[in-house]
């Protein structure tokens, strides 16, 4: 007879074990309610694009879910001449325009934006920003601790983070109070030499644990739900290995092209722009060993074991394990777009990949063999980002008098964008008389039963950066890891004799160029 749970008679259900998990229990459990210490936010590029459309919006939206500071300012800094008030103004019509308003939050959340002019090569602006910011200090409270986030183009990482430093905002008193962290967002770098060099100037001012670099893409909730998965779930850990798992499809795909982005873009290309950082961190949630304890440096120590173990390309020979596109014109619902070669600020005759799909192997003894596949571009059908696990056929078909020798293998797909969900597919019997396979889906949607409010990307990075956690931000040696990996395959795609030749065309809206399909097994 079953056991007795909650209360209920085993008579009830005698063969129905009853969860004692109560959603709304568990949801209130899981609910932060850690606040990190009063600080001050220094924005600096404040008046860019990603102030406007990223950052402010995160920190509004923590705000209005009460997860900032008991007291806290926050301070944009930038070459444009602005008040406060003008400062509060523009944010308040951006958030506006974009949906996330709430009146009556905002001006409450407004008195604590302030602005400072700041000439970026120009240290006496810097001191003249200390000084506002130990008054702000004493006018809210926020006891010395600073967050300085460099919203600006990579380029300026270096000469801003030493102004900085030199302005003595880098400093962090001994006891315990008066905290100093960095904030830089990707790319860092754009080849082994640059990352050494960028590192070496930011650590002129800043020790490593001052320094935060920012990969949103591991904050998304879904991604975070990969190590989750993989290590809190007994069934699947035993078969995520060589033995069970045939291949891994990682693909993080986009409809755009690449917009007001030439500039960056035409300099990047999309091994930089995507391979570097999102799809080698994606790879390493994948594939990595379970860390001994969930704390932020046992899980770093695991992804830089796992970049450790990539094996190197072909020298030379990049042909079955890379292939590069470029899109054309193509036609979407009617409307043409024009090619990469026709947007503003792009070169006539470019030869920039905005498509790569990669072969990569990872020379360990979990998975010795196993090709990974990671395919990511521009202009693509759809907008998708999601993990799949190709599971080998099974070695023996006990059915092969009445089904044949073929027996679909199993599948699992862990989708991050647009349907944030888990898929299994397997074979299961037809209903009726004969005997038939067919393949049906187990799904689970991420949100499904979730009470409570959901963290975007950005809001997730600067609530862990203002609590000093460094889980889901990059480490050096990660860094330069990856570009280890890749500067080689960079440097053979960029001074190779052949170079237009290793680039084929595909259609705007297609799925990319034929020639993919010949390094990988389809899906």
């Amino acid at each position: 007879m079953a056991e007795n749970i909650k209360g209920q008679s085993s008579s009830d259900h005698p063969f129905v074990r009853i969860s004692t998990a109560d959603p709304t229990i568990l949801d209130e459990e899981c609910i932060a309610v850690e606040r990190s210490d009063p600080c001050t936010i220094v924005i600096i590029g404040a008046t860019g694009d990603l102030t406007a459309r990223k950052l402010m919006p995160a920190l509004f939206n923590l705000y209005k879910n009460d997860d900032l500071p008991e007291t806290f300012s926050i301070v944009g800094c930038g070459r444009t001449q602005l008040d406060d008030q003008k400062f509060r103004d523009k944010l308040e019509n951006a958030i506006m325009a974009g949906g996330g308003a709430d009146r009556s939050r905002w001006q409450s959340f407004a008195k604590s934006l302030h602005y400072q002019p700041v000439v970026y090569d120009d240290l006496p602006s810097y001191t003249r920003l200390a000084k506002v910011l130990r008054e702000l200090d004493r006018q809210h409270q926020t006891r010395g601790n600073r967050i300085f986030y460099l919203a600006l183009p990579p380029t300026l990482y270096k000469p801003v983070a030493g102004m900085v430093g030199r302005a003595g905002l880098s400093h962090e008193n001994t006891n315990g109070n008066g905290w100093a962290r960095l904030v830089v967002e990707k790319p860092f770098g754009r080849d082994l030499e640059t990352a050494i060099d960028l590192d070496r100037g930011i650590h002129e001012y800043f020790k490593e644990h001052q320094i935060f670099r920012i990969d949103h893409y591991l904050a998304k909730e879904t991604v975070q739900n990969v190590l989750m998965f993989r290590f809190a779930n007994a069934i699947f850990e035993p078969v995520w290995n060589r033995r069970y798992i045939d291949y891994v499809d990682i693909t993080a795909t986009e409809t755009l092209g690449v917009e007001h982005r030439a500039g960056y873009y035409e300099q990047s290309g999309v091994l930089r722009d995507m391979f570097q950082n999102h799809m080698m961190q994606l790879l390493a949630l994948t594939a990595m060993e379970p860390p001994s304890r969930f704390k932020a440096d046992h899980v770093r120590d695991e992804r830089v074991k796992l970049f450790r173990a990539l094996r190197p390309f072909p020298a030379g020979n990049f042909q079955d394990s890379l292939v590069l596109g470029q899109y054309v014109r193509g036609t979407n619902n009617g409307k043409e777009v024009p090619a990469y070669r026709e947007e503003p600020g792009v070169n006539a005759g470019s030869l920039t990949p905005t498509y790569a799909r990669m072969k990569v192997f990872v020379d360990n003894w979990r998975w010795q063999g196993v090709p990974f596949y990671l395919t990511s571009g521009k202009r693509l059908a759809e907008k998708i980002t999601r993990i799949a696990i190709q599971f080998k056929e099974v070695p023996h078909s006990m059915f092969r008098a009445v089904l044949g020798e073929s027996i679909n293998a199993n599948r699992l797909i862990m989708g991050i964008y647009p349907e944030e969900k888990i898929t299994l597919t397997f074979q299961t019997k037809n209903p009726g008389a004969r005997v038939c396979l067919r393949s049906v889906t187990m799904d689970f949607h991420y949100h499904q039963a979730q009470h409570g409010p959901v963290l975007d990307a950005y809001e997730k990075v600067l609530l862990d950066c203002m609590l000093g956690d460094q889980m889901l931000f990059w480490r050096q040696d990660a860094v330069e890891l990856c570009w280890s990996f890749l500067t080689p395959i960079l440097s053979g795609c960029e001074v190779c004799n052949d170079r237009a030749g290793m680039l084929h065309f595909y259609k705007a809206f297609s799925w990319g160029p034929r020639e993919a399909d010949t390094l990988a097994k389809l899906l």
